[in-house]
């Protein structure tokens, strides 16, 4: 068993990341800017370590001992100013890079996204070959490609680097299904096109399977896509999330033309195209496969929402 090191140990992936580290007899240390994550992640069964992600000086020295360090820290806001995602999603890495290479660590693995590879046209069948879109007007997609950058360009002999990719992590707590069922119940969501769109979606325990994974047998500076493997039509994957949510308003359609004015580009890429991913790489060279069907996923979020006496 070994000490692992996370960023982002608080968010919606990484307390689950930390907490199957934790149930695998592992130690881990979680970096963390406020009280009320250390909470969270001490409750978890980690060490919180106090620190801002582009200062290293505030924890680089918690790093020592660590065999493999899990950076998950990211800007999630894709409507924030470019700024303050170049300084938290590009700085931020380049820091986690250069203070787990500081500190001897072996293994570097990133939590990436489709995102990186988005600038306008649809993702349709992709695999690893795709090439990554710094070049995007959308803030969000450029930084996720220039952080994924950095991450394969830092791998070096003692000084493993990988990225995994789940596309849309959802289950119990997702922030991201939380906001769009927000949009929904207050009138600020519509189905663009009819939302008829073919997608990949990823459970939470499958993308930390695929991170796990990437971990223990991915090979140096690669990337990978991990998804449930089970393709959904984005509107019916939707409902029946609004649906397990209590959502009753009614819920227009809106063109492309439409959307086009008023909802802000990134927005419009993840709603309002198909994305479909291969994981064949991810099969074939890490053994993945998803460990929680989308059925007992959905299971599982109806009861964390089922009353409690």
């Amino acid at each position: 068993m070994v000490q692992a090191f996370v960023t982002g140990g608080s968010g919606f992936i990484g307390r689950r990341l930390v907490s199957r580290l934790i149930a695998d007899g592992h130690s881990v240390r979680a970096l963390v800017r406020s009280a009320a994550s250390a909470d969270v992640v001490a409750g978890l069964g980690a060490e919180p370590v106090r620190g801002e992600l582009t200062e290293p000086s505030t924890w680089q020295d918690s790093v020592a001992g660590s065999a493999v360090f899990f950076h998950l820290a990211a800007e999630t806001d894709i409507a924030a100013e470019r700024a303050r995602q170049q300084l938290v999603t590009v700085d931020g890495t380049r820091t986690a890079l250069a203070v787990a290479r500081r500190a001897g660590v072996a293994r570097f693995i990133h939590c990436g996204s489709e995102a990186a590879l988005l600038a306008g046209e649809p993702l349709v069948d992709v695999d690893e070959t795709a090439p990554l879109r710094p070049d995007s007007e959308a803030a969000y997609a450029a930084v996720k490609a220039e952080s994924e950058a950095l991450v394969v360009a830092a791998d070096a002999p003692g000084f493993a680097t990988v990225s995994i990719r789940p596309r849309f992590v959802w289950g119990p707590g997702s922030s991201l299904i939380d906001n769009l069922v927000t949009a929904a119940r207050t009138g600020a969501f519509a189905w663009i096109e009819g939302g008829r769109h073919i997608t990949d979606v990823t459970y939470v325990d499958n993308a930390v399977e695929g991170l796990i994974l990437g971990w223990l047998e991915g090979r140096h500076g690669q990337a990978y896509f991990v998804t449930d493997q089970q393709r959904v039509v984005l509107r019916d994957f939707l409902e029946t999330q609004f649906e397990i949510h209590g959502v009753q308003a009614s819920i227009p359609d809106m063109d492309a033309a439409t959307a086009a004015q008023v909802v802000p580009v990134p927005a419009r890429w993840f709603l309002g195209q198909t994305c479909t991913l291969r994981t064949d790489k991810a099969v074939t060279e890490l053994g993945y496969r998803p460990i929680v069907s989308q059925a007992a996923g959905l299971d599982a979020v109806r009861a964390s929402l089922a009353p409690t006496n």
